[in-house]
This record gives structure tokens, sequence and C-alpha cells, in this order.
């Protein structure tokens, strides 16, 4: 530590003194360090200090803007502490700062937002922290320059929140809401941080722990304010407005009154804050908003800040200069015992030593606590100074009620003329005594003040003088054990005594002060008994005003006594004080020795911590051994096996022979997973010892079953799978050695055992046989078998649409007939087109079976096309199905028993199918074949009479359900908004069931993809054939025409609204 007392001219002309640049550099430094010291990597809470100083830096700059300067040169991407310290000083920032703060933090909002949303994407749990708080810190900004009545500490008074709620209900209405929100950020982050805490204690105590906690004394200020304006604004809401209309706002307090009294709760139980926060406790329950007299029972919630004792602060140098001492002062480093003796010849030390040591060692103490004294004085110093500055200025409102004094009594003096001549106005002289009375009353108050700060002076001046005292006691005594040491308190006590002067020539200046006061206060008194003389002989009430000076003199007395008793309480407490700093130093010797044995038992638990990590590493290598000695005696076993004769009679299938060595080959990668884990961590051998366990079974079983494969191959590849079945054995029981010596473990190599069991699974593919086709006669007769099932569907459903006709001819008239036979008429048409189309292609069929098979049989080429054909009958079944659908979804629709959805659906489902039969069909077929002309032509027309359909259902509906008309004469205001907000709570449920179902519907097609064998992987005559049509083709759905005075859409433009899918390639 640099200490100075002569400053050299040249430094003191190179200062900069007073200059304005000077100072913002100094200023720049000092917040630059704050900054440093405040958010960094530590996971420790943020000191107080370096908060302190960055809001009185922004106090003195009247903004944030150096703050910020430096705050957006921070990596706060990549540490979510430095993240998390640094959203807890802007918030303190936010908080205690000058009010243009919260403008310049308008300007950084994206750079807050963009680091949220970084640590919201990422799985940390400071990241998780800083998400949630970013988003509270936003939210308390646009508030705050939303409503400039509420300061960001949100300290205002009941009138103000009046003031800014108004008297529109719709503003309260919106306030209470955003309040509301404001809340919900503050407990989010409260549970957040609660969340990833053990509610114990203990944690309160770790720096872990205050590092997350240290924030919720923001939190717990901000909840205490909101919840009482909360409270307020529902009261007033239900004043104006009708309690059903405000359940909503009543339901979503009482969830957050609930979390804010558990939230204040748990924090009471915390040491952390009993010691930095006084938290109030809510009660029991919430208020009642129903009844108005209950907000007289509403108590605010207050929060109160201990006075914190005063840190130590690190003593900044007046000058910069270096380490090495003035020239004219001795340098205190060369050792007694070296400048006597010389140097010692050994290692070992004697007692002389070790005490000259100690001696050091409480030189430097004395030197700290010589510096805290310093600081001590100093800061004193500067309380005095702002203590003369307060007497100062009250002083000068003296001499102005001086001035206001005169001139009143000149108006006394006036009016008084004018009473000797007009005395019906003595009312008014008596009011000008009694206000004079109150004058002189107020001048012995401010007498009263001054000389209680005259004796704070004084007891501040005895308590330096006894602190200067007992750091002479101490010096003294350390003067006794070393001339070098008593040198250095003779300089110690120099600068005391230089201290003590300059602390002595504040104090008489102080005096010279107030006993200037004095004068002043005096004559001012004079003037004032002047004036009251001139007023007593002007009138006979002057015994009176006598009489309340004697009154207050009295008091004055009174007061007196009252300060010498407690000047006598604070000389016992300065006595306690002593007997505690005694106490302290007890204590700090205690834990000293303390300190000792605690670090020796540390170095014997280290030392049996060795010898447990070494037992544990030779358990785990024993039994890695003893796992592979089991694996080496399978694999051995199964080895033997291979020259066995009694094994010649077992056999085994190639299918399974694969699944074996394909289990084989995967458990590789865990043995070499296992091995890396172990080579990295010797003190954990369970992944590699269960790795090798199922290694070992899985080789021996696929070497077994490789044997008896063999005995069912062909000679060749017999002989090739036993030598690759013995590779894999020897290669193996090689691993299994290097596993069981330690010295070769690291060398080991588990991937040398892929390469034989990879032989192994290529063999066992070779030797699988290939698949018969059992269905030739059986595909041919099942297209021939659908196609007419698909035909008799369609002719049934022709004569069930008449039937239905017929019917509904007899059985209802007007309109309902009307609908009845436009609907049947179109079902008609489109069953027709339907049975055109699939005369036609069947036709198209029987020319490619034609053209393809050459000189096969029909049942040939349609085995050997098997993908096809199955696409054919899954195509026919389809289309003759939604026939039959069709027609009973009419039936039902012409009963009333259906729904008008049911048939425009099973339009949608036919129109789906024939497009299906159609690209079927049109995969092999000519592109120049006139039956394909005739069945695109089919299609389309198909397509015409679907939407024919879906128009004359869609328009039948509209004639026949009515629509009633909303009658809104006699409703008010508020029953429209009532009954507006309801209709939207409707819309939200049936949006909601309607994406459910639409979800479910995606699954169902999902499901019936999958059983229908659209997943499936195509045969290998498709794979190589070249497609003739584009495969888009076969899965779009032609388009559809709609109603008659509608142009008709596109394929693009038909949406699942319309209940239109594409069609896809079914396998039934």
């Amino acid at each position: 530590m640099n200490s100075i007392k002569n400053v050299p001219a040249r430094v003191l002309s190179r200062r900069p003194g007073h200059s304005l640049e000077a100072e913002r550099e100094q200023f720049d430094k000092t917040q630059a360090i704050s900054i440093s010291k405040a958010i960094n990597n530590q996971e420790a809470p943020v000191k107080e200090k370096h908060a302190r100083r960055i809001i009185l830096g922004t106090h003195h700059e009247k903004g944030a803007f150096t703050f910020w300067s430096y705050a957006i040169g921070l990596p706060l991407p990549s540490s979510s502490i430095l993240s998390w310290k640094f959203c807890h000083v802007l918030h303190k920032v936010l908080r205690d700062g000058h009010p243009n703060v919260l403008h310049d933090c308008q300007r950084y909002r994206s750079n807050i937002r963009e680091i949220g949303d970084l640590w919201g994407h990422l799985h940390d749990r400071y990241g998780q922290l800083v998400s949630v708080y970013t988003k509270l810190l936003l939210t308390k900004i646009s508030f705050h320059l939303k409503h400039p009545q509420f300061p960001a500490g949100l300290e205002v008074a009941d009138e103000v929140l009046e003031k800014a709620a108004g008297t529109d209900v719709n503003n309260i209405f919106q306030l209470t809401v955003e309040m509301f929100d404001y809340m919900d950020c503050e407990l989010k982050l409260s549970e957040s941080v609660f969340r990833q805490l053990n509610t114990a204690i203990a944690v309160s105590q770790m720096s872990s722990g205050q590092c997350r906690l240290a924030p919720l004394i923001q939190v717990i200020q901000d909840c205490s304010h909101l919840y009482h304006y909360t409270v307020k604004l529902m009261f007033k809401l239900h004043s104006c407005l009708p309690a059903d209309t405000l359940q909503g706002h009543r339901d979503r307090f009482h969830e957050q009154f609930h979390s804010l009294r558990n939230f204040f709760r748990r924090a009471s139980d915390m040491l952390y804050f009993k010691r930095l926060i006084q938290i109030p406790r809510l009660p029991e329950g919430p208020p009642n908003f129903l009844r108005a007299s209950a907000l007289a029972e509403h108590i605010k919630p207050v929060v109160v800040i201990p006075e914190e004792a005063p840190e130590d602060e690190e003593p900044e140098n007046l000058i910069e200069i270096g380490t090495a001492p003035p020239a004219g002062e001795p340098v205190v480093v060369a050792d007694l015992f070296d400048q006597t003796f010389g140097p010692p010849n050994g290692s070992l030390k004697d007692d002389r030593d070790l005490q000259i040591e100690n001696l050091k060692r409480e030189v430097e103490l004395l030197r700290a606590e010589l510096e805290k004294i310093k600081l001590e004085a100093q800061r004193y110093i500067s309380q005095l100074k702002g203590q003369v500055n307060s007497l100062e200025a009250e002083l000068e409102e003296q001499r102005k009620q001086k001035q206001k004094a005169l001139v009143d009594n000149e108006q006394l003096r006036h009016e008084l003329a004018q009473l000797r001549a007009l005395q019906l106005e003595g009312s008014r002289i008596q009011g000008l005594r009694e206000e004079a009375e109150r004058k002189a009353s107020a001048t012995e108050a401010r007498y009263s003040r001054l000389k209680e700060k005259h004796s704070e002076l004084i007891n501040t001046h005895a308590e330096l003088l006894r602190k200067n005292a007992d750091t002479a006691k101490q010096l003294t005594v350390t003067q006794q054990s070393q001339e070098e040491v008593a040198r250095v308190k003779e300089q110690l006590a120099f600068q005391m005594e230089q201290v003590k002067r300059e602390s002595e020539m504040k104090l008489e200046e102080q005096s010279d002060q107030m006993e200037k006061l004095k004068r002043e206060l005096e004559a001012k008194t004079g003037e004032l008994a002047r004036a009251q003389e001139a007023l007593s002989r002007t009138e006979q009430s002057g015994s009176e005003l006598s009489s309340r000076l004697d009154t207050l003199s009295a008091e004055k007395d009174a007061l007196s006594g009252a300060l010498r008793q407690r000047e006598a309480e604070l000389l016992a407490a300065q006595s306690l004080v002593r007997e505690r700093e005694a106490a302290l130093g007890q204590e700090q010797l205690r834990g000293s020795q303390e300190r000792g044995e605690l670090q020796g038992r540390l170095a014997e638990k280290e030392s049996q911590e060795q010898g447990l990590r070494k037992r544990l590493l030779d358990e785990q290598f024993a039994v890695l051994c003893a796992a592979a000695a089991e694996a080496e005696g399978t694999l051995q076993d199964a080895v033997s096996k291979l020259d066995d004769p009694l094994h010649l009679r077992c056999t085994s299938s190639p299918d399974y022979l694969v699944s074996r060595a394909q289990a084989a080959l995967d458990s590789v990668s865990a043995l070499e997973k296992g091995h890396t884990q172990y080579l990295a961590s010797p003190a954990d051998a369970a992944s590699l010892v269960a790795a090798l366990t199922r290694f070992s079974h899985l080789a021996a079983d696929t070497i077994v079953n490789g044997g008896a494969t063999s005995h069912l191959a062909p000679t060749d590849p017999a002989d090739r799978l036993l030598d690759a079945c013995r590779e894999c054995g020897a290669r193996a029981l090689e691993l299994l050695g290097q596993l069981q010596d330690r010295q070769a473990l690291p060398r080991a190599q588990p991937s040398l055992v892929r390469s034989p069991l990879q032989g192994i699974l290529q063999l066992g593919q070779e030797l699988k046989p290939k698949s018969l086709d059992v269905r030739q006669e059986e595909l041919g007769a099942m297209v021939d078998k659908e196609m007419a099932a698909t035909s008799a569907a369609i002719e049934d459903a022709v004569r069930r649409i008449e039937d239905m006709m017929n019917q509904a001819r007899h059985a209802s008239s007007g309109v309902k007939l009307e609908v009845n036979e436009r609907i049947l008429n179109s079902c008609t048409e489109l069953m027709k087109a339907i049975r055109l189309l699939v005369m036609t292609s069947t036709s198209l069929q029987k020319e490619i079976v034609e053209s393809g098979r050459g000189a096969a049989t029909q049942q040939e080429f349609y085995a050997k096309n098997s993908r096809w054909t199955e696409g054919l009958i899954s195509a026919s079944k389809a289309v003759g199905w939604g026939a039959t659908q069709l027609v009973e979804s009419a039936d039902k629709v012409v009963l009333h028993k259906g729904k008008y959805e049911e048939l425009i659906v099973c339009s949608h489902e036919i129109a789906a199918s024939t497009a299906q039969l159609v690209a079927a069909s049109k995969v092999k077929a000519n592109k120049h074949s006139p039956h394909l002309s005739r069945l695109q032509e089919c299609s389309r027309t198909v397509n015409e009479r679907a939407a024919n359909v879906v128009a004359s259902t869609k328009s039948g509906q509209e004639q026949i359900e009515d629509r009633d008309t909303m009658d809104f004469s006699g409703m008010s205001l508020i029953k429209l908004k009532k009954q507006e907000m309801e209709t939207q709570v409707r819309v939200l449920e049936l949006e909601k069931t309607l994406e459910a179902e639409r979800m479910r519907l995606g699954e169902l097609r999902k499901q019936h993809y999958v059983l229908a064998g659209v997943m499936g992987t195509p045969s290998e005559e498709e794979t190589n054939r070249p497609c003739t049509v584009p495969r888009s083709g076969a899965t779009k759905k032609p388009p559809l025409a709609q109603k008659p005075t509608v142009a008709p859409r596109q394929d693009h433009q038909l949406d699942k609204k319309d209940g239109v899918y594409s069609a896809q390639l079914l396998n039934y």
C-alpha cells in the first residue's frame, strides 16, 4: 500500500486537479472497475459497494450511458453466470438509478432480448434463469415507459395511483391487467430460483445459493408495491363494475396472492434474507372485494432494508506512483537477523527468526488497521462536511426567515398604526401576534436542532480521539519487540497526529461557525425581543406572550436534560462496543486455532482418500479381469464346439445366424465405448464389464450358430463360414487376453473383432433362401373378382338410389322434396360416371395385360407385377366401398337421420378412390392408348359429378336449415360486452376442438396407410423399371367442379376445409 506524506511539486503540477477532462477520466475508470468487479464469472452475489458505485455514477452523469458503453462489451453469450449478474445489476440500476436510466435502457431492449432468447434455447441452469429475468426486465421497462407516473422503484403515494388510474373504467381495467402481468413476471422469477435450490437453510449460506437468491431482494420490493396497488385497483373496479364481470380478475388475483404469500414465507425462513431485508407477512386470506368495507382492513405491506455496516473499501491512491518507497524513507524490508549474523546456512529457523516474522506480520496488520482508521477518519470528515453544508443551508434559511420577519414587523407596525385609528380590527391584530409567536417558537426549535448537531460533532470528535488512543497503545506494545517496529510506529503516530490535527482544525472551524450562528441567533432573538416589547407597548396582551416564552424556556431545559441523558446512553453504547471488539479479537484467535486443526484433519482425510482411490482402482481392475476370464471361458467353449463331433447334429437357419451376428456387431460398439470410458476413468469399470459380458455371450452364440448353419450349407460356403467363426473366436480371445494385462490394456483394439463378424454376417445373408411366389393363380383371379365386385356394387347403388327417389316423392313435398330430388339425381349421375370409369379401366387393364405378358399367361403377368396388381385390387375395393357408403349416407339424409357432411365426405372419398384407380391403371398403360384417353375423360367426369353432389348437398342444407336473427334491442353496453366475451370463449373452445379432431384425423390416416401397406418397400421389378407417369400424378386428386354459380378451383386451391385430400395407393 502506498502512503504519501509529501507530494513533489512536479507531481502536483502534473495532476489533472480540477480539470473536467481528468474528472471524466477518473469517473470512467471508477465505473469500469466497479462494473468489472460487480459483473464477473464468480458464482457469488454482487457486492453492494460495487453496485452502489454504479448507481451513484448514473446520478452523477444523469443517465446510464457509461454503464451501457461498458456493458455491451461484456462476453454475455459465453457465460450464463455473467449474464445472470448483469441482469441483477441492471435491475438495481433501474430501481435506484437516475430517472433517465429508463430511457437509456429502452435503446438496448434488443440486446436484452437477444441474451434471453440465447440462454432460453440452451439447457443451462443459470441460462433458464437468465431467460426468465430478461423477460421481467423488458416488462419492467415497458410498464414504466408507458406509465411515467410510476418510478422504477414503484413507490408512489395513493394520490398518484388515483391520478394515474383516472375515472375511466377502461383505463382502470387495463392498468390492473398490466400490473397482473408485471406481478406474474416477478413471481415466475422467484419460482424458477426456488425450483433450482434446495430449500434447506444451509443452501442460503453457500455462495452458489446466494448468487441465485440475491436478485430476489429487488423482487420482494417490487412485489410488495404491486400487491398494494392491485388491491386498491380491484376495490375501485368492484365499485364501478358488477361482480360477475370481474370474476376472472378475482381468480387471477387469488392465484397471485397465494403464490406471493408462499414466496414471502419461504424467503422469511432463509437466514440469507433475515440480515438483509425485513419481509412483510401477508394476511391468511385474500381481501374480500365483494365487500367495500374490507378496504379499511387492508394493511399496506412495508419492506424494510436495515442499515448496513460500511464495507471495507479499497483505498484509492491520490497519485499513481510505483511500489518503491520514497528515497528519504528507510526501507523496512531488511531482516535484523540477516543484518547482524548474515543469511542462514540451512533451512531451519530458530525462535528469533519466527519472532521476527511474527512481528513483521503484526506490523502489516497494524498498517492495515491504520489504513482502516484513515478511511474512517476520511469518512467522518466527509460526513462533517455534509453537516456543515446542511448547517450553512439552514443558516441561509434563517437569514431569509430574518428578512421575512423584518418585513413582517414593518407590516405589523403599519397595521398597529391603523389599529390605533380603527379599533374595530382588533381580531386581526390578535392573529398577527399569534403568527409572530409561531415564528418565535420555530426559531427556538431551529436553535435546538443546531445545538443537537453540535453535540453530535463533539461526540464524533471524542470517538476519533479514543480510536487514536487505542492505536497508540497497540503501537507502544509493538515498540518493545524491535526498534524497526518502533520507527514504523513513530511514522504511523506522526500520520495519526496529522490526522488528529486536521480533525481538530475542522472541529475548530465548525466551532467558529457554531459561535457565529449563535451570535446571529442572539441578534435575531434581540430583534424579536424588541418587536415583542413594541407589541407589548401597543397592546395589553404582552403578558401572555411572556408566559408562553417562559413555557418554551422550560421545554428547552427539558430538551437539554434529555440531550444529556442521550449523551450518557451514547457513552454506555461506546463502552459496549469496546467490549464487543475485545470479544471479537478472542473469537478471531480461537478461529485461527480451529483453522489449524481443520487443516491437519483435511490433510489426513486427503491421505485416506488417496489410499481408498488406489484400493478402488485395484478392485475395479480385479472385477474386469474376472469378467474377462469368464468371457474367455465362454468363447473357448464356443470355439471348441466347432470341432466337436456331437455338434454335427445341431443345425441353424441363416436368418437366425444373421440376427445373432448383427447383435454381436452392435455389442462391439458398446465394447469400444466402455473401453474408452474405462481408460478415461479407471475408477468405473461397470460399463466395460457389462459390455464385455454381453459381447462374449453374443459372440459365442454367433460362433455356435455359425457352425450349426454350416452343417446344412454347401461345402465351399460351409468351409468359409467355419473359417470366419474360428477367426472371430481367435481375435476375441486375443482381445480378452489384452484386457487382463494392465500393461496391454491401453493398446487393446476391440474394433479388430468387427471384421470377422461382418464376414459371418455376409455369409449368412448369402445362405438365406430366395423367396418363392406362391400367389400366381391367386393374384390373377383376385383382380377379376375385385373388378366384378366393384361393378356389382355400383349397379346395386344405382338401383338403391332409384328406390330412394321413389320413396322420397311419396314421403315428402315442397322444399324438402326438391332438395332430396336434387341430391339423389346428382348421386345417380355420379354412380353412372363411376360405372363408366370402371368399365373403361377394365378394358385398359386387359389391353395392358395383352400387350405386356408376351408368351406368359395372364396369372404369370399379374404375379410378376405383384405390386401393381395389389394397387389395382386396393383401388377397386376402395371404389366399391365408397359407392356403398355414398348410398347409405344419401338414404340417411333423405330420411332425416343423417348429416349432410357425411354425404360430402363420401363424395370426396369416391373422387379420391376413382383417382387411385385411374392412377393404378395409368402406370403401365401406353400414353397413346385410346382406352387411356377415355379413362382420363371419365375421371374428369367423375370429379365433376362429385362436385355436383357436394354443391347440391350444400345448397340443400342452406335451404332447409333456418338461421335465427339476433335481436340486440334492449341490450346495454355491459351486457353486449359480456355476450361478446362468452361468444369469444365459445369460438376458442370450438377452434380447440377442431384442431384436436384434425390431429386425430391425421393420426387415423397415418395408421390407415401403415395398415394398407403404403410404408412397404417397392419390389425389385418396380424399382428397376422406369415409370412412364410421374409419381406426383398418382397422388394428386383431379380438380372438382363446384357450384354452377362459382368458378371451379384448381388443385392448389383445394384445402382441408373442403374435405379433399390427395389419393394414395392402398393395399388391402
